[in-house]
């Protein structure tokens, strides 16, 4: 087969490392950037009681050294050094390790499973986030509380409404306002340290572990609550392939990290100073005349997390997609400037649902919080295991220097995940059952998927064999050019035995061409096409895309005419095959409830007339039963 230099490679980062780090801010960092709002709040309120300075202190040392550890070392320093082509993510990582070139069901189960859970996180940060914004308003107007449910609805309503006209235009804000956002934060934070000074005295790691040691059980829970500072820490890593490790390390190291750490510092050194710790301590920083525009500026900036938690969630289900992990789903372009900028209605839709059912269920974010931090925490705790063994395969590391990075993370991790269990009867539950059905469908399908592909090359004949049956059975050649899409790679494809099987003809000119996933995110030009002739007039071809990339079939028949392919491009008609999945009854049959929900999600599954931008009205579908 000859090399076809067809398509483009990954598209370049534009941009200066500064602009690109004041974008960023406002898709990577709105999840962590809004968590002051809620997680000292959430802290005080597990120990029950008005915390005493060391309390207070502990909590704050415990929260500073969180997000030094898991944050800045294990994501900034270590996994975003780990890259798949430029590209983050736990499916990004779980293709680098090449899980479908060896039969690694356990590392495979682990990643899907934390791939799942961040849908969960997608459904609870818009909800926490949002309540607990509009929530200072009781602060600054008595009797409030009624109204934050409501109003609150009604944000989450428009938010995921207006997701379908995209946001390349809101987009180019979000920097700016998260940019204010975080000096906000900041200078708040730093009024408070004013006040009592001593609160620094928290930096020092002895004063988190000496309340560990002796919170007793108290202390075990409060550490699920500090570990709310984190949240959103995984996407410094998933949307890395957006911006580029600079600017992302750039914004935190510069920005993000030192405002956290002032907002945290300076809520606690007003419980040191004997605030109230019923209301919430955030809102207390801010002077009264400022109160409601800061309220605005919260509701702004959690919208903001919220939205770039729903792209998140866009952009991996466009993954999943294409490495085969879920059915295809409508995904519509919103914008030509950015390959980031898309829309999936489905996952939208479900988002929306689950989002205002768990808001309205529990009613403030307080009673969210135990939702919450399961469903990160489990993320990160799979994401370091494929860390270790990235570090082992990747990076070549003995056994000795990755067990020992890893497995400090996995200490971190694991504790906090085990503080995070015990609320699972509070509603810790939710984002596990979430993830336990999205895990679910993509095993399902990756299962029926393979168990289709399996019949059908069954049923693949050779080239020369079925060019004999052409002459033998006199079957005419038609003028024009068609085009069969398949997924088997060699021999004549069953969608093309069909066709003359029913139709008693081919046509003149014939491409059998399959798309093929690559486990990496961006193919180069150079390696993008492969095509030969097999036979006269008889073509086959093999696309390569990476899995951050959506095939354009007549874009590539172009470049095959130009590099000497002879097809008729005036004249083309595109033959897919729709299968129809039934019982099989061997001993290869998948079970019956499996093949079941496969058949189900086929039949809803996007056409593949929008995946692979074809002219409908070239299009010829042909339908047959497969028995699975």
């Amino acid at each position: 087969m000859s090399r076809l230099d067809a398509g483009i490679t990954r598209p370049p980062v534009a941009g200066s490392v500064p602009a690109l780090g004041l974008s960023a801010l406002g898709v990577v960092f709105g999840d962590i950037g809004t968590s002051p709002l809620y997680t000292l709040k959430t802290v005080v309120g597990t120990t029950g009681s008005a915390p005493d300075p060391a309390m207070t202190l502990g909590a704050l040392s415990l929260v500073l050294w969180t997000l030094t550890i898991i944050t800045t070392l294990k994501y900034v320093c270590v996994a975003m050094s780990i890259d798949n082509d430029g590209e983050g993510g736990i499916l990004a990582l779980l293709s680098l390790l090449g899980v479908k070139r060896q039969h690694r069901p356990a590392i495979v189960a682990a990643g899907l499973f934390g791939a799942a859970l961040i849908y969960g996180d997608g459904a609870i940060t818009p909800a926490i986030s949002v309540l607990s914004a509009l929530e200072g308003l009781n602060t600054a107007i008595p009797g409030f509380d009624t109204y934050v449910m409501p109003i609150a609805v009604l944000i989450l309503v428009a938010l995921f409404a207006i997701q379908p006209q995209g946001t390349a235009r809101l987009g180019r804000t979000f920097g700016p306002l998260m940019a204010l956002w975080f000096v906000t934060i900041a200078l708040l934070g730093l009024s408070g340290i004013v006040r009592h000074p001593g609160v620094l005295a928290a930096i020092d790691p002895r004063y988190g572990l000496a309340y560990l040691l002796s919170g007793g059980f108290t202390g075990f829970l409060v550490l699920g609550a500090v570990f709310l500072c984190v949240t959103g820490a995984e996407a410094l890593y998933a949307d890395m392939g957006h911006f580029g490790a600079g600017p992302i390390r750039l914004a935190w190291s510069v920005v993000v990290f030192p405002s956290l750490l002032l907002s945290y510092a300076g809520q606690s050194a007003l419980l040191l100073d004997g605030a109230s710790a019923t209301d919430n301590i955030f809102y207390q920083l801010c002077p009264s005349m400022l109160l409601i525009p800061l309220v605005v500026l919260a509701t702004v900036a959690t919208i903001i997390a919220s939205q770039s938690i729903i792209t998140g969630a866009f952009s991996m289900t466009r993954q999943a997609i294409r490495l085969g992990w879920l059915p295809p789903l409508r995904i519509r372009q919103t914008s030509a400037a950015g390959y980031g900028q898309i829309y999936v209605g489905a996952v939208n839709w479900l988002l929306m649902l689950v989002t205002l059912g768990l808001t309205i269920g529990f009613g403030k974010s307080d009673n969210l919080a135990a939702a919450y931090g399961i469903a990160v925490s489990a993320t990160m705790l799979m994401t370091t295991a494929l860390l270790f063994i990235a570090m082992r395969e990747i990076w070549n590391w003995s056994l000795g220097a990755a067990g020992a990075v890893a497995g400090a993370f996995i200490v971190v991790d694991a504790s906090f995940f085990s503080a995070n269990l015990a609320k699972v009867l509070q509603g810790g539950y939710v984002p596990l059952v979430l993830a336990a059905l999205v895990y679910g469908v993509m095993v399902i399908w990756h299962v029926g998927a393979a168990a289709v592909l399996a019949r059908l090359q069954e049923e693949v004949i050779p080239v020369d064999a079925f060019m004999a049956t052409l002459t033998d059975g006199r079957i005419p050649r038609v003028p024009g050019t068609a085009v069969f899409l398949t997924r088997t790679q060699q021999g004549a494809p069953p969608v093309m035995v069909w066709h003359v099987k029913h139709n008693r003809a081919l046509h003149e000119r014939v491409l059998v061409l399959t798309i093929v996933t690559e486990q990496i995110p961006w193919v180069n030009a150079a390696d993008r096409f492969a095509f030969g002739e097999q036979a006269p007039r008889f073509w086959r071809a093999a696309a390569h895309y990476g899995f951050m990339e959506r095939p354009d079939i007549p874009a590539l028949l172009q470049h095959a005419r130009n590099l000497g392919c002879a097809i008729d491009l005036t004249d083309v008609t595109y033959y897919i095959g729709h299968e129809t999945v039934t019982s099989g009854d061997d001993d290869r049959a998948l079970p019956r409830w499996v093949e079941a929900l496969f058949a189900l999600m086929q039949r809803n599954a996007s056409h593949l007339i929008d995946y692979f931008r074809l002219p409908a009205e070239q299009v010829v579908e042909l339908g047959r039963q497969v028995a699975v």
